[in-house]
């Protein structure tokens, strides 16, 4: 706990916020491994009635369970996320398009009890309540069916030259994160891309995975917030690809057309940049064999370090050949820069 006192000290010197993703308790802790699955839905759901929408998420998930069973045989499904707007009727205003929790809740939960999984499911809500607004929302259910939770889009989008948000949604005001039986799990969806709040509020809270139920496939975005704060971001769009980006800020696994993906992660992960001692992961496979896992990426000069083993650590892995985490060794070389110029540079 000290090590980790000191490192957010020194990063709140410079005005930065300490990542969760970076504290030693992550590459301290025993494996936590993680089944995801998303999907690429195709824009034909939009013309769905909500039945057939319904109908829709029960194959998908299927497809999704089944591609875990034959990949991932004995490994349960985790967490599993469905694109934007997919539980909602066809229509040409939010207030046409919305639906009702009671409408949805039974079919969702009964999904994910069917799968024993976290679901993300987004829905065209009507909210409850005096003066009925409709929301962007995206509902967590837990592997019991309970709704472990509501994100409801903060940053729905305005067409150029309107003011209208989203055909009359209304925007959410918070960033809640959720805890889940394999970690934090923030939410974000599509638009809220553009802002970098979100993913701030994420970051801070602790998210160590961060579900994006999109309309646009596009990577740049997601790939700078997973390197910034350090998570996980899994992705699920209606065309080209839905992924998972590493906290490495690169693709880690996708699927492309009409496809589904199951991949699957560990959170208690270490980053290592190059070092000759480390020879691109070579010297903890001699040493750990099978019990060690990584991906190293040879363009970025860094790599994905996890522990099979779960009586060691991958903390204690990377020592053990004389490393630590990329986040500790970054302030470590940064207080020796500071130290041989008596000081921090200046800001201008």
């Amino acid at each position: 706990m000290k090590r980790l006192v000191v490192v957010a000290v020194c990063l709140a010197a410079y005005g930065i916020q300490a990542r969760a993703a970076e504290t030693p308790e992550r590459v301290d802790r025993p494996p936590r491994k993680v089944l995801l699955g998303t999907v690429v839905s195709g824009y034909e759901v939009s013309t769905y009635s909500l039945e057939r929408r319904l109908q829709w998420m029960d194959e998908a998930v299927d497809r999704i369970a089944a591609a875990g069973a034959r990949e991932y045989p004995g490994k349960r499904l985790d967490l599993v996320v469905l694109p934007e707007y997919l539980l909602s009727r066809p229509g040409d205003s939010a207030a046409k398009e919305a639906v009702r929790m009671a409408e949805v809740e039974p079919r969702m939960a009964a999904c994910a009890v069917r799968h024993d999984c976290y679901l993300v499911v987004p829905v065209v809500l009507r909210e409850e309540g005096p003066g009925e607004i409709v929301s962007n929302a995206a509902v967590l259910l837990d592997r019991s069916g309970r709704v472990a939770g509501i994100y409801r889009k903060v940053h729905p989008v305005a067409a150029q030259g309107s003011d209208v948000l989203e055909g009359g949604t209304a925007p959410g005001g918070a960033f809640p994160v959720f805890d889940c039986d394999f970690g934090r799990l923030g939410i974000q969806i599509c638009w809220d891309m553009l802002y970098a709040d979100g993913w701030q509020a994420l970051a801070a809270q602790g998210a160590e995975i961060v579900a994006l139920p999109t309309a646009s496939p596009e990577t740049a975005h997601p790939s700078m917030y997973a390197l910034q704060h350090g998570y996980y971001i899994v992705s699920a769009a209606p065309r080209d690809h839905a992924a998972v980006y590493s906290p490495l800020g690169v693709i880690e696994a996708e699927a492309t057309g009409d496809g589904v993906l199951v991949h699957q992660i560990d959170l208690s992960y270490a980053i290592l940049h190059w070092d000759a001692v480390l020879e691109e992961g070579q010297a903890l496979k001699r040493r750990y064999g099978e019990r060690v896992g990584f991906v190293y990426y040879h363009p970025q000069d860094a790599g994905l370090f996890w522990s099979n083993d779960p009586s060691t650590t991958i903390g204690s892995m990377i020592q053990g050949i004389g490393l630590i985490d990329r986040g500790p060794d970054v302030e470590r070389i940064r207080r020796l820069e500071d130290r041989a110029r008596s000081g921090p540079p200046a800001s201008q």
